[in-house]
């Protein structure tokens, strides 16, 4: 009966919204925008450099300690508590800027679009800044391994909405007011921040802007691996990342409908990640963290060197299926091992902090190197594009090689369940 009520529970609804409400703005600036503006007649080079919008979930680590430091206050009174306060004003402002998105024309003003979808992208980093943190403080100890878990679901379910179902209205509907219907799905995470509880603020949380800016910095920095830990983040998933950021346009591009895409890349693909990230931490619990990286990561290289085979074949349903489904499958393993080496790394003092960072970094390959993937597919041809995303994947493989001796702390994944 515990387990039951634990589950249950309202505190674990609360985390499944809010992996919601995180989850739904990611893609509207990514696969959406690029099939808009694919539709539109865009260039694909132009449509390569829109990732640069996405730089916010990168340096989101550099306004999140000011997150963590201040409380939002009216009339001398608090707003809604340190962590709320915060979440319902930037939840706001997430979905006007989604509605103003839906206003733009890819056509006529392409830096328009562009100057809107960068609000998007920083209202949505800064919803996840305070989320994390929000989780963090409202669950017990022993429960933010299920509480993280429910989170992560429904981050993939708001991603499956944006995407998957987004697609699949514009076939039928115009793309704005795709824009328009997501943003008002957002309410749910409006309505969730209204109904939650305001966790208590923590001990040892920063007491003055120096210790919210500087102290996690210090202590992770005084690392001896600090830097090859870094560099390992940007280039173990660089080449899958690069592949994905063009995909949506490749499949177009073959003769695939967005409907098709929608169907059978976001619907099915979703059910595989789920698959591979339960199977990925299964295998975590015997293999631990370490060797599963090196697994994942070469499985992860082979599923986009499929992508290749797939532009030699051209359109087929079935090699579509097959493809997305074995990319999907490693992807979602490859990103379990990848989020449990990150937070095994977390000094708990300075958890928001210092996962802003590493998250942050996380998300580079995704806003710089995504950025020519467009010149790149033009210049060498789909299939040549595909393979040289699978020979990138290598020096992230490699250095793995330095970390060998850190083994042994790697595998230890019980700080690594609960931040997943």
């Amino acid at each position: 009966m515990g387990l039951i009520k634990v589950v249950f529970s309202g505190r674990m609804s609360v985390a499944l919204l809010m992996g919601f409400a995180s989850g739904l703005p990611l893609l509207l600036t990514l696969s959406v925008l690029q099939a808009w503006m694919k539709e539109k007649g865009v260039d694909l080079t132009v449509i390569g450099l829109m990732a640069l919008v996405g730089l916010p979930y990168t340096l989101k680590f550099l306004w999140a300690p000011l997150l963590d430091r201040f409380t939002l206050s009216f009339f001398g009174q608090p707003f809604l508590g340190r962590r709320r306060g915060w979440l319902l004003v930037i939840q706001v402002a997430l979905m006007l800027s989604i509605v103003g998105l839906g206003f733009t024309s890819p056509v006529e003003s392409t830096w328009m679009v562009a100057f809107v979808a960068f609000f998007v992208t920083f209202f949505s980093a800064s919803q996840d800044i305070v989320v994390d943190a929000y989780r963090r403080e409202d669950l017990a100890n022993e429960e933010l391994g299920l509480g993280s878990s429910l989170y992560v679901s429904g981050y993939r379910i708001g991603m499956l909405l944006a995407s998957g179902g987004g697609l699949i209205l514009a076939d039928h509907i115009p793309f704005s007011w795709v824009y328009f219907i997501m943003a008002a799905c957002m309410s749910v995470g409006v309505v969730t921040t209204l109904l939650a509880r305001e966790p208590p603020v923590p001990e040892g949380s920063p007491r003055s802007l120096r210790e919210a800016v500087i102290d996690p910095f210090v202590e992770y920095f005084s690392r001896n691996e600090a830097w090859w830990i870094l560099a390992f983040i940007l280039l173990y998933k660089i080449g899958d990342t690069m592949a994905s950021a063009m995909t949506t346009p490749f499949y177009l591009d073959i003769g695939f409908s967005k409907t098709e895409i929608g169907t059978v890349v976001k619907l099915f693909g979703f059910w595989m990640t789920i698959a591979g990230g339960l199977l990925g931490g299964l295998l975590m619990l015997s293999l631990g963290i370490y060797r599963c990286l090196w697994i994942f990561g070469l499985l992860q290289a082979v599923s986009t060197a499929g992508f290749a085979v797939l532009a030699h074949f051209g359109r087929t349903l079935f090699g579509l299926a097959s493809v997305i489904g074995f990319e999907n499958l490693s992807s979602g393993m490859g990103t379990a091992a990848f989020v449990a080496f990150m937070a095994s790394l977390t000094n708990k003092k300075f958890t928001a902090t210092q996962y802003a960072l590493l998250s942050g970094l996380m998300g580079v390959p995704r806003v710089i190197a995504s950025a020519p993937t467009g010149f790149l597919a033009l210049l060498m041809g789909w299939k040549g594009f595909f393979i040289l995303c699978t020979l990138i994947a290598i020096p992230g493989l490699l250095l793995l090689l330095r970390f060998s001796r850190m083994e042994a702390e790697i595998t230890q994944t019980n700080g690594a369940v609960e931040s997943v």
